[in-house]
């Protein structure tokens, strides 16, 4: 991704999708911006009249029960795209209803899709959404197999067309980090609501160069954010903390950037987090420094909080860059 008027058009295949994954078969493998690994799938979305929701037999839903594409990868890869950024994202789908709809997602917002056959199916989760814009998820976590495996040489073949690579801590992305760190790519994760301690994500925590992780279930987010850079590869370790912007650890320095005002009322706050991933990708892979690069993630980050769970819409690179413009540097 680029910050000026030489960022390219994004890479698409003519049906979004490349089922056959062998390498010989990745259309559109030249030139990638940022590769996305994982986290494609599908929401069931239901707004509830508050959260915590007390037990009752049943409830009434006037604003309905919607299913919709986009789970965290599919989310990154969205920003990405919004931003002009070349996206080709990579994840298993199955052949089923949700699947369509992923599928249909990437088609229509023209984003490269390489899909490997899911027999279990395609991820899905359902989102409590409160009237604040909170949200409770329910993730679905038996639509995959533990010997699933991206295809290597398809991985590798995409890897070495990649400018960066962002992945999501679903299974399988872990074993595909030493392919990625291989090919010499550079690469992100988002360690979300990690507690810490959970050893599943110290493998995304410790290999990636720039790490993100909400604060929501940190005891103390500073040690936290040192022991990953300290640990690992990181050279930036962004702690997200919602309505009070997050915290930026670079060059062995701790810094608060202000959250952003949003652009319009606030009515969920699902996909946040992925926007602001999203929009820091930009400013880094655009030369920018690490705190102008959290500034563009807020911007996105606030911009996500004013789209309705029910849909999928990131903010763009000419809006984003209008409203940086008004951040003193």
């Amino acid at each position: 991704m680029r910050a000026d008027d030489e960022t390219s058009e994004n890479t698409s295949t003519d049906d979004t999708s490349t089922d056959n994954t062998s390498a010989d078969n990745v259309e559109h493998a030249d030139g990638i911006d940022v590769l996305v690994l994982g986290g494609a799938g599908v929401d069931t979305i239901v707004y509830v009249p508050e959260l915590p929701l007390p037990y009752a037999d049943s409830y009434m839903i006037d604003s309905g029960i919607r299913a919709r594409a986009g789970q965290t990868g599919d989310f990154v890869a969205l920003g990405l795209a919004a931003l002009g950024l070349r996206t080709h994202h990579l994840d298993f789908l199955g052949d089923d209803p949700e699947g369509d709809l992923v599928r249909a997602l990437h088609r229509d917002k023209d984003i490269a899709l390489t899909a490997v056959p899911q027999p279990a199916g395609t991820k899905r989760a359902v989102n409590l959404v409160g009237p604040d814009g909170r949200r409770l998820s329910l993730y679905d976590n038996s639509r995959g197999r533990p010997d699933d495996r991206f295809p290597e040489d398809t991985l590798r073949s995409l890897a070495a067309a990649s400018r960066h690579a962002h992945v999501s801590i679903t299974h399988p992305c872990a074993e595909a980090l030493p392919v990625l760190r291989e090919a010499g790519v550079g690469i992100s994760t988002d360690l979300h609501n990690w507690d810490g301690e959970n050893p599943y994500h110290e493998a995304f925590a410790y290999e990636a160069d720039v790490v993100f992780v909400s604060v929501t279930a940190l005891t103390d987010p500073e040690t936290t954010m040192r022991r990953i850079a300290g640990r690992g590869r990181a050279e930036v370790v962004v702690g997200t903390a919602g309505a009070k912007g997050a915290y930026l650890l670079a060059d062995g320095e701790l810094t608060h950037v202000p959250a952003a005002v949003p652009p319009g009322p606030v009515v969920d706050s699902n996909g946040a987090g992925d926007a602001f991933a999203s929009a820091f990708l930009f400013g880094r892979l655009g030369g920018e420094p690490p705190h102008r690069c959290a500034e563009y993630g807020a911007l996105a980050g606030a911009y996500a909080c004013t789209v309705p769970a029910t849909e999928s819409a990131a903010v763009s690179r000419d809006a984003l860059l209008t409203r940086a413009a008004t951040i003193p540097r």
